[in-house]
């Protein structure tokens, strides 16, 4: 195997083979609609987030491979997997700008699982806005989130596809607590959280393990203020890697948050886009071992614009080159 990301001979091979090449195995999942709807004027959840992530993938090319999001597929019995009725309601009724966003969301996730899972694409990257981690059943917007994306992705796959086990890697610098709820007593679903348990929603406690026939399925690592690349790493090395083979997963589904990235202003880790690389080069090794090399990555926080733009660049830059 090999990881070659930083030569300007390569990226520049790489932008003609992507132009050139129609039978590509990665997908990217980007549209206008999430350059829609912001929460409020100067919130951090900015409509620009996308846009930095659009542009910096069209001076590499990349723009090339992006699909936009198909506004008639239908996702709401997806979404009800998750979501109550009245959740939902209260949503359509009191944000409705973010209610089609958020949906359209969910359409973008279901077409990147769809086209991975049926063999179509080997990996997909999912450009969307809001994110979802954080999203319960109460009827209003928590921690940016409306409807919980990778969760609906989860129990979609599993319903519409010959795949049960799935591990859920949230590498946000936020702790997934609408994950972690979700799945607290599922064994089909391993979650892996890296996450400052001080930072909102205050949850992410590594005592929490799962509970019922869900124990031990549930990983929770908490990084301190400052935690680098070879922290970061560290924790998936040490944590993540054996429970992986001790659960050989099916169907790796990744809560890309970069806002653990350095410099970001709702977070306080020091992780870099090199980091980013080599967790992405991580969970594919393990994607490569036990689920066919198949990975849904679906970005979540990551609040320094031109940061966030980078470190998401690098991570779709990596599930592209990486050679099987």
């Amino acid at each position: 195997m090999s990881l070659k990301l930083n030569a300007k001979k390569t990226l520049n091979n790489l932008i003609i083979q992507t132009k050139n090449n129609p039978t590509i195995k990665s997908l990217i999942m980007f549209d206008p609609i999430f350059l829609k709807y912001h929460l409020s004027p100067n919130h951090p959840e900015d409509p620009k987030r996308i846009k930095y992530i659009g542009e910096e993938l069209k001076k590499i090319g990349l723009d090339s491979i992006l699909q936009k999001v198909d506004k008639d597929l239908l996702v709401m019995d997806a979404i009800r997997m998750i979501h109550s009725n009245d959740h939902i309601s209260s949503i359509k009724a009191n944000f409705p700008d973010a209610y089609e966003v958020a949906v359209a969301a969910v359409q973008s996730v279901i077409t990147a699982v769809n086209q991975v899972c049926s063999g179509k694409k080997k990996n997909a990257f999912c450009a969307v806005r809001p994110p979802g981690h954080h999203a319960l059943n109460t009827g209003r917007e928590e921690g940016f989130c409306y409807f919980n994306n990778i969760a609906i992705a989860a129990k979609y796959v599993q319903k519409n596809y010959k795949i049960n086990k799935i591990m859920i890697v949230d590498w946000d610098y936020h702790h997934g607590n609408s994950t972690e709820f979700f799945f607290y007593n599922d064994p089909s679903v391993l979650f892996f959280s890296t996450h400052d348990k001080f930072a909102y929603p205050l949850t992410g406690d590594p005592n929490k393990k799962g509970e019922g026939p869900g124990k031990g399925f549930n990983i929770n690592i908490h990084l301190p203020c400052g935690t680098s690349d070879n922290d970061i790493l560290d924790a998936f090395t040490t944590n993540l890697k054996p429970a992986a083979d001790k659960f050989k997963p099916e169907l790796i589904l990744i809560s890309a948050g970069f806002d653990s990235r350095k410099n970001d202003p709702l977070g306080c880790f020091e992780v870099s886009d090199s980091g980013f690389i080599k967790l992405t080069k991580l969970v594919m090794d393990i994607a490569e071992k036990y689920s066919g090399s198949k990975i849904v990555s679906i970005l979540e926080g990551g609040y320094n614009l031109k940061g966030n733009a980078s470190a998401a660049v690098a991570h779709i830059k990596t599930l592209i080159n990486y050679k099987v």
